[in-house]
């Protein structure tokens, strides 16, 4: 039976346990799966995700374009692989404390690794690659709330949600960032700025609830926004809803 591009992705996937799968035929390969795979994260952290190409895979690893199809299957595939990768950066401590401060930990993970690899964010796939590392970081996930006396469905929920909530947050985060390194000035520079224009669209009493709201955020962050404040105070309010059901759960 052939195998397929998906049979030959997992295989790549679990290569240190299985072994690397014999490529395709074509060149003899110069380099290794891992350094194609380390080359592809570096090219992804430079440029992101929509300029992407294997084309600059195998530039930067000095090779010909055709000759990476000898490691792995397609642009798609690689992204996989590379996902899979970075999953296995930091290392999965055992988790310590009570449930809000395990779960504090998993987000705290994510964020700091979507703003190490803000490329994580443009991947449009929601399927996943069920790699080794994917896999550790879910069992490390839910080990966060093990025994605490939920049910399977809402375990997986509650890493679920954090993870999407995480993610959300973290966008908002490297989008100001860009935004602020791409125009050479700061959201307060840019107030200052376009004041004189939203003075005369936006006159006194014309919005008094969110010119209230936009005054005592703006001094307050002196920016548009403050996407760390914000992280912190959305995590809070999800983990708030995670006791009180773990309390739920206790009382019942």
């Amino acid at each position: 039976m052939e195998r397929t591009d998906t049979d030959r992705t997992l295989e790549l996937l679990w290569r240190r346990t299985l072994g690397t799968p014999q490529g395709r035929r074509g060149p003899k390969q110069r380099v290794s799966v891992d350094e194609v795979i380390r080359a592809a994260i570096a090219v992804a952290d430079e440029e992101g995700l929509p300029a992407f190409s294997m084309r600059k895979v195998a530039e930067r690893l000095g090779l010909k374009l055709m000759s990476i199809y000898t490691y792995v299957p397609g642009r798609g595939e690689l992204i996989g692989l590379m996902v899979d990768e970075v999953m296995g950066e930091p290392e999965l401590t055992p988790h310590s404390g009570d449930v809000r401060e395990r779960l504090t930990g998993v987000a705290r993970q994510l964020w700091d690794e979507f703003h190490r690899h803000p490329w994580l964010l443009q991947i449009g796939d929601s399927r996943p690659w069920i790699g080794p590392n994917i896999s550790d970081r879910y069992e490390w996930q839910l080990a966060a709330v093990e025994g605490a006396g939920l049910s399977d469905i809402a375990m997986d929920q509650i890493v679920t949600t954090i993870a999407a909530f995480t993610a959300g947050a973290a966008r908002m985060s490297i989008d100001a960032r860009r935004t602020a390194e791409t125009s050479g000035i700061s959201d307060a520079q840019w107030w200052a700025a376009n004041a004189p224009v939203l003075e005369r669209v936006m006159p006194e009493g014309r919005y008094p609830i969110s010119g209230r709201v936009g005054t005592a955020a703006g001094q307050e962050y002196n920016a548009v926004a403050d996407p760390d404040r914000t992280f912190r105070f959305g995590l809070d309010r999800i983990l708030d809803g995670v006791e009180a059901m773990l309390a739920t759960s206790t009382a019942g």
